[in-house]
């Protein structure tokens, strides 16, 4: 899905990082798919892992704080969980943020949107007709608003939330 969605930007003319807090041979991707997006443009921040959204007064993303990692020792499963490198954050600058992180929904977009409301598992609550949340101009939809479903569930939560958008800036 994360390939998918920087893809997809890039082609609509966006200059597109992934920022991934383990290495390339990590990635949970298909190599093809990484040598595609690598081919198309995408830069790959990797061993680096965000911490926080940054927002400007008028609560749009600015950027976000990240620190670097480097991989620890193998844990019993022989997986080398990646730790964080002291003294080395930074901000990066963007103006969107696409969070693409498996079916449970990221608790760092929770912890860093304010009003955001989200329900008892974590999800966030969003209008099913139109992806809004309580957070005026933050949609949402598919698995970060249901728990994990399925692709054609998320595929219609999408266009749900492209017309909630539409509609939305169409009126400011």
């Amino acid at each position: 899905v994360a390939m998918d969605a920087a893809r997809t930007a890039r082609r609509l003319g966006a200059e597109v990082h992934i920022v991934y807090r383990r290495g390339e041979e990590e990635l949970p991707a298909r190599k093809e798919e990484v040598h595609h997006a690598k081919e198309e443009g995408i830069i790959f921040d990797l061993l680096q892992n965000p911490t926080e959204l940054l927002v400007d007064e008028n609560g749009c993303v600015k950027g976000a704080k990240v620190i670097k990692m480097e991989l620890g020792e193998p844990d019993a499963s022989g997986r080398r969980s990646p730790v964080e490198i002291p003294g080395s954050e930074y901000e990066i600058e963007a103006d969107t943020v696409i969070m693409s992180l498996g079916t449970s929904p990221n608790p760092l977009i929770s912890s860093t949107t304010k009003g955001l409301d989200i329900n008892r598992r974590k999800c966030i609550i969003a209008e099913e007709e139109t992806g809004a949340t309580s957070k005026e101009g933050v949609y949402a939809g598919g698995d970060a608003v249901t728990g994990a479903a399925t692709v054609i569930l998320a595929m219609g939560a999408g266009k749900a939330a492209a017309k909630g958008i539409h509609e939305y800036l169409s009126n400011k």
